[in-house]
């Protein structure tokens, strides 16, 4: 197994030619910084805790990263209207609910009046 990666070392013999034969221009705007701001925000979309994301950029905690990132993390609108149509279509699922309670399960003095 080699030593750490030298991002420098890795930008000046592989990132940087790699562009170049692309014939794309080397700036800031896409350099590995970018790359590390496009993929944060990423992650959690697919399904990575925003705690997980946190410690692979070496943050103190995840509100740090969800301040930092919130901005362009993707709407989770799409994701969220497929989980609430899956309780309602699902039909192999179990599903938490009234007729899926057990007897007893509730304390006598929390139960309907009937």
């Amino acid at each position: 197994m080699g030593a750490p990666l030298d991002r420098n070392r890795f930008n000046d013999r592989v990132r940087r030619p790699a562009l170049r034969a692309a014939g794309v221009e080397t700036r800031r705007d896409n350099g590995m910084h970018a790359l590390r701001h496009f993929c944060a925000p990423v992650l959690p979309d697919a399904g990575e805790s925003v705690k997980a994301v946190g410690e692979y950029r070496g943050h103190h905690d995840p509100g740090f990263t969800l301040r930092t990132y919130t901005h362009l993390m993707p709407s989770s609108g799409k994701r969220t209207r497929a989980a609430v149509d899956g309780v309602f279509t699902d039909e192999d699922s179990t599903h938490d609910g009234p007729d899926t309670a057990q007897e007893g399960a509730w304390p006598s003095d929390l139960r309907l009046a009937q």
